[in-house]
């Protein structure tokens, strides 16, 4: 067989309704859209935990954050975790990481060192856009110089805290102050945004592999905050116009940050929406490219994200635990004209993220290694779907199990957490101590405990004792 080529787009913290194909009726993203009318689109994908560096890591490898043992951004990646590259490695593929991987602490190492390989062949690593002297700050340092000083998104804390405890000459130029949850027009030419390297880069790989069977991982920062986007994006948008979060009256709930102001909603969604919008104008130019080098019809094009964004709901911006649908409810959308039997179709089960790697697997015709404990979907078929009955999502503080109708969370201080999503606001009220939910509060304590049963890990016997 002539395996397919797979084009991985991921994106970093863009929620699952930010499509039109969605339900979103204020979104621009024709290219995705058309996307989901070519190849399958999966309504109900949920990531495994809702920040970058586990989530990526879980989905990459096709494993549990408890399995991984990483349940937190700041841990890095041990170098021998097998992922997918090293997967497609033995069968002819080529691998390119390009943009952002996550598997290494971003703030507190020199980002012109070599990265670690992780099982790739080509690797174009940049977490940030423009914090950083990496590949990203190097790409626009050759093509427009005098624009270098203009594309930083501002120094990350964490990394001006190290900076100062090692005395790290920091040669980047940053804007003055963090922004707001007001968007902001980037400032250089909108050929020089980290997407837009992405896109390029991205294109070049796919030119010099076009042969194939090549991996390419396209790691967009966008829609991550701040919001910071060519103008012309942020013009597709009027913020008055825009739908934003309501709030049950007199909730307070206690994860807000502040005051969540009706014009800091509208702002945050435009320039989230607009950073949306661009990254789908460059899938357009990913997938015109593969047209163009006669790889479109055997490239199955994965999109999807790493975790959500809150934008606003429980009053707060960002993402994070206890990992509510905005954070771990993502979009995915699979693209394969050679082998995809059900084209324009829509999975409505529940998938997870960790079901990815095994499904690119079983349609590249190689076999899954056993450590990988996701499902694999047959998207050969001429009717996908899934049989799961929920989804798990792993913090180092709390465990969730999110079916159709409930979230059930259990925190390690023995507090529990029950969320009906046939309720309006229904993530602001936990029905778990109303006695009408007590047979589904025992049905989900007992579909917890199988989900982690049936994630435990055990060294294989080689042999009769």
């Amino acid at each position: 067989m002539k395996r397919p080529n797979i084009l991985l787009i991921y994106t970093d913290q863009q929620r699952w309704d930010t499509t039109r194909t969605a339900g979103n009726a204020d979104m621009h993203t024709p290219n995705l859209d058309a996307l989901a009318e070519e190849g399958l689109y999966f309504r109900n994908c949920y990531v495994q935990n809702p920040v970058c560096m586990p989530s990526r890591i879980s989905m990459l490898s096709g494993r549990y954050p408890s399995t991984l043992r990483i349940f937190d951004n700041g841990v890095p990646v041990p170098e021998d975790t097998a992922v997918l590259p090293h997967m497609l490695r033995n069968y002819g593929y080529v691998s390119g990481q390009i943009g952002k991987l996550h598997f290494q602490n971003h703030a507190n190492r020199d980002h012109r060192n070599v990265h670690p390989a992780y099982g790739f062949d080509h690797l174009e690593i940049s977490d940030e856009p423009g914090c950083y002297e990496d590949s990203y700050h190097a790409w626009v340092k050759a093509r427009a110089p005098e624009a270098v000083d203009l594309i930083s998104c501002g120094l990350p804390s964490a990394a001006e805290k190290w900076y100062g405890a090692v005395s790290f000459e920091d040669r980047v130029r940053h804007p003055e102050g963090r922004y707001s949850n007001r968007p902001e027009a980037f400032k250089a030419d909108e050929a020089l945004t980290h997407s837009a390297f992405v896109a390029e880069q991205t294109m070049e790989f796919i030119r010099r592999h076009r042969e194939g069977p090549f991996l390419c991982v396209a790691g967009f920062y966008a829609p991550h905050f701040p919001w910071f986007t060519p103008q012309r994006f942020l013009d597709l948008y009027e913020p008055g116009s825009l739908s934003i979060p309501s709030f049950p009256e007199g909730v307070e709930y206690p994860q807000a940050k502040g005051v969540v102001t009706e014009e800091d909603l509208r702002g945050a969604h435009q320039g989230y929406y607009a950073m949306v919008s661009e990254v789908d104008h460059h899938v357009g130019r990913l997938l015109e490219c593969l047209q163009r080098e006669g790889a479109a019809e055997n490239t199955l094009v994965v999109f999807t994200s790493d975790h959500g964004e809150r934008l606003g709901q429980q009053m707060t911006f960002g993402k994070g635990q206890p990992g509510f649908d905005c954070d771990t409810h993502v979009p995915l959308i699979m693209r394969w004209p050679a082998g995809i039997g059900n084209r324009g179709g829509e999975v409505s089960g529940i998938v997870e993220a960790v079901d990815i790697v095994p499904t690119l697997l079983e349609a590249a015709g190689v076999p899954v290694p056993p450590a990988c404990e996701g499902q694999a979907v047959d998207i050969r078929g001429g009717s996908p779907g899934s049989d799961r009955r929920s989804a798990l999502i792993e913090m180092h503080t709390c465990k969730s199990v999110r079916t159709g109708r409930y979230r059930y969370t259990l925190y390690r201080d023995g507090r529990e957490t029950l969320f009906d999503y046939e309720r309006d606001h229904a993530e602001y009220f936990d029905v778990s101590g109303e006695a009408a939910y007590a047979g589904e509060l025992s049905e989900l304590r007992r579909e917890l405990a199988f989900r982690q049963m049936a994630g435990e890990s055990f060294r294989p016997r080689t042999w009769s004792y």
